[in-house]
């Protein structure tokens, strides 16, 4: 009786004690104490404001007020509908470069890789600036269009469909980079395989590597998705009056109308938008495939079977155009077709980035393509000028702050959830992912709220922090997939053959580890220099950052010093992937191979 009686106390303490025994665990402790105290806390605090009025009282009169008006409603309508289709045309035109890519050996694919994320790492202030010139009335996309007879080209900037069209430039090296990881982890026999069985070279994609990639796809869509609702630099400079997107909206009602209730209200809509997407992405894939694990069950059943049917039927469509093109179309290879299409992709995401550089050694007052003339007075100009000197130095100076504390942080939560097996590490990984799904002018707003009431505005450490907060996600995720990769058998043998902790992490760990971290440090560094938003309302208008000075210049007064800052930022992003690629390169044997 008296052991049937205290028998669930020690199973209940063994179940507490097996969920707080975490072990390598605790590494994660103090990055997750950091996402709580800067963007979990200001985040709730900030939407919370939506909610009461000047007495304190709950409400929801604000919320009334969004939906009985028609022009937040097609706001909403127009985030929305612009967001979906980015997402579309990001996946329809990035899978097959991506597939082309995944084809490709080792060193080749990292080389090709690095020219399709320049433009992404590329701020994307210098590619909206070059798209205002090039998609001009006097631009050379115009005056092509002219020669070629083609009505429509002074009239390309200010419309949905340009917005639509740089969004897409600015976002699909993401939903490359994205589903490329899964495709190189297919086996290509497997086609080889179902194709020896009978089935035709579509019928084989559709059917196998298709299916097998399609997890890829979907997180793919979920992060181009997730991150088009935030975008507010793109349609603020292409687009016009109807193509206004909720962010806009936001920056408007709180730096310029001081509308703190309503500005956190639209805020509240945009969070909640991403989290229902993210609620639908789980109920199908399971947000465990964000960090490449697999989760049976969600999407198998009713799904499952409803995807095999659309591939089926897929393979059997595209069956028939291979058969057709075989009949009809001899000496052209889908190889070569293949090939020609991701170099004439590749081509469209750097013209902006290569267009760029020739405006800034105009010897002519304004902005054109080509350029007028050859000087350098641009770049005096640059260079001599305190302002922008000033605000690239401080760009300098935070971005490496931010990579530092990054790497730190990501390091060892992410070497932390590697090793550990405590049940808490699923729920870890999901608060580290949390500032990736929120938009970044939420994430600006909160700690713009958090850090007035510490008289931490317009400093150098809050707009670190707030940098800090937006690139640990994807710095934390290339750490976790190091640390995932590395083989710890090699440390476990050095440890048996007598060697200390210090000497396995400086001769073994830190060797293997060392380009993962490199990767990091550089991801870390460019998401800060190239980050806007954190420095628009933190700067506080007197911490001018190079990416707040551009944009300064681009919204007052457009002129060629503009073209010169944007060429230094280039030149500053292509030296880090430098730096990368030397990093990444097999050394000794592996590299001969």
């Amino acid at each position: 009786m008296t052991m049937a009686a205290t028998s669930p106390a020690p199973a209940t303490a063994r179940r507490l004690s097996g969920l707080v025994k975490a072990g390598p665990f605790w590494l994660a402790v103090p990055g997750l104490a950091f996402i709580l105290i800067f963007f979990l806390v200001p985040t709730v605090e900030l939407m919370s404001i939506s909610f009461f009025d000047k007495a304190g009282s709950l409400t929801i009169a604000t919320y009334s007020k969004i939906t009985a008006s028609s022009v937040y409603l097609r706001v909403l309508s127009t985030t929305f509908s612009i967001a979906f289709q980015v997402t579309f045309w990001c996946l329809l035109l990035g899978y097959p470069l991506a597939y082309w890519l995944s084809g490709m050996p080792g060193r080749r694919q990292r080389v090709m890789l690095m020219f399709v994320l320049l433009p992404y790492w590329t701020s994307a202030l210098v590619k909206n600036f070059a798209w205002l010139v090039l998609l001009g009335r006097n631009g050379i996309v115009a005056a092509g269009m002219e020669k070629l007879g083609l009505p429509g080209g002074d009239a390309l900037l200010f419309s949905r469909a340009t917005v639509i069209f740089a969004m897409v430039h600015t976002m699909l090296p993401l939903a490359v980079v994205t589903m490329m990881p899964t495709m190189n982890q297919i086996d290509r026999r497997l086609t080889m395989a179902a194709e020896t069985l009978g089935a035709t070279g579509a019928q084989a994609f559709w059917q196998v590597f298709f299916h097998l990639s399609a997890r890829g796809v979907a997180t793919a869509g979920l992060l181009v998705f997730v991150s088009s609702l935030g975008f507010f630099i793109t349609p603020t400079l292409v687009g016009g009056p109807k193509d206004t997107m909720i962010s806009q909206l936001i920056i408007t009602q709180i730096n310029q109308l001081q509308n703190w209730k309503f500005g956190s209200a639209l805020a509240v809509m945009l969070v909640v938008s991403s989290l229902l997407t993210i609620f639908v992405y789980d109920r199908l894939f399971g947000l465990s495939s964000i960090a490449g694990e697999s989760r049976r069950g969600a999407a198998d059943g009713r799904w499952r079977r409803f995807g095999l049917a659309v591939t089926g039927a897929l393979g059997r469509f595209f069956a028939m155009g291979e058969t057709f093109a075989r009949r009809n179309l001899r000496g052209v290879s889908g190889r070569g077709v293949l090939s020609a299409y991701g170099w004439l992709v590749v081509t469209l995401l750097l013209f902006p980035i290569v267009g760029v550089i020739p405006m800034a050694f105009t010897e002519a007052e304004f902005l054109s393509f080509p350029p007028v003339g050859f000087s350098l007075r641009w770049f005096e100009a640059y260079f001599t000028s305190p302002v922008w000197v000033s605000a690239t130095l401080r760009s300098f100076g935070i971005g490496f702050a931010t990579a530092i504390i990054t790497v730190i942080v990501a390091g060892f939560a992410a070497l932390g959830l590697a090793r550990s097996k405590s049940r808490l590490s699923g729920l870890a990984f999901l608060v580290f992912m949390a500032p990736m799904v929120v938009p970044p002018i939420v994430i600006a707003i909160s700690l713009f709220y958090l850090f007035a009431s510490l008289s931490m505005i317009a400093t150098d450490s809050a707009i670190a922090i707030g940098h800090s907060v937006i690139a640990l996600p994807i710095v934390f995720v290339i750490l976790l997939a190091t640390f995932k990769e590395h083989d710890w058998r090699l440390d476990q043998a050095a440890a048996t053959l007598g060697a200390t902790r210090l000497q396995i992490a400086r001769r073994i760990t830190f060797p293997m580890v060392k380009a993962g971290l490199v990767v990091g440090f550089v991801t870390g560094f460019l998401q800060s220099f190239e980050e806007l938003t954190v420095a628009l309302f933190i700067g506080g208008g007197l911490k001018t950052t190079l990416p707040k000075q551009m944009w300064d210049d681009i919204t007052l007064s457009v002129n060629p010093r503009i073209a010169a800052a944007s060429v230094c930022v280039l030149f500053v992003v292509v030296i880090l992937f430098a730096a990368i690629e030397y990093f990444q390169r097999p050394k000794g044997g592996a590299a001969r191979r």
